[in-house]
């Protein structure tokens, strides 16, 4: 089976695909909070996300990388639901030319197993519930790609405990929503040095609490 082509330049484009529901009913969802991040990242590169491709939002920018190098890179929110959403990360990285997605692409999700907030950053892994990034691996894993990083989002798990999968698609609490930007741009900030860095260098910057990356920042 053939893979996708191999790109042209020395330093490919960077794909990040932020993973969430279309509608306006959806936005402000946990569920949603992929959706959020990236936009956050756009706004730091001065990026519009306004470009209708892959079956979904996209636009191309750049961000700072190592030794003074910009790094290209592409923001995708795909418009299908979220357990639809391989079909445009699969089309992008087609289009793109991306070859090597265990370096060229990072998806952007919620996880209900970290704490509200938590970031944490991987290179590899499965989908662990996740139907967004299952079916990202499932369209993925036709082009022969087996693993992709990832930046998961804290969203915690309902205190009543009840169903996982209504509460991912409810708002966050008041408490949460005025903690959010700050959060978002810690994640934003995660991106960008997994883009520019390097995947080491994002984990081992932001895979902590909130708290004690702020700490560890102010301590340098």
């Amino acid at each position: 089976m053939s893979g996708p082509p191999k790109p042209t330049s020395p330093h490919p484009l960077k794909l990040v695909v932020g993973l969430g529901n279309p509608g306006l009913g959806y936005a402000l969802t946990r569920h949603n909070v992929g959706f959020r991040i990236v936009e956050r990242l756009a706004q730091a590169c001065s990026i519009e996300i306004d470009e209708q491709r892959f079956g979904g939002r996209f636009r191309r920018g750049f961000v700072a990388g190592a030794e003074a190098r910009r790094v290209e890179i592409g923001i995708l929110q795909p418009a299908t639901f979220m357990n639809r959403s391989g079909g445009a990360v699969q089309a992008a990285v087609r289009d793109l030319g991306i070859r090597d997605c265990e370096r060229d692409l990072l998806v952007v999700f919620d996880d209900v197993d970290l704490p509200f907030g938590q970031l944490r950053v991987r290179a590899f892994g499965g989908a662990g519930g996740h139907r967004g990034l299952a079916d990202v691996l499932e369209g993925l894993g036709e082009l022969g790609v087996e693993e992709v990083p990832r930046l998961r989002f804290g969203v915690g798990r309902s205190e009543s405990g009840g169903d996982t999968a209504n509460y991912v698609l409810e708002p966050f609490s008041a408490v949460e929503e005025s903690q959010l930007p700050e959060r978002l741009s810690l994640a934003a900030e995660a991106l960008l040095v997994a883009l520019g860095e390097g995947i080491p260098a994002a984990m081992n910057r932001f895979n902590r609490a909130p708290e004690d990356t702020r700490e560890r920042d102010a301590d340098a």
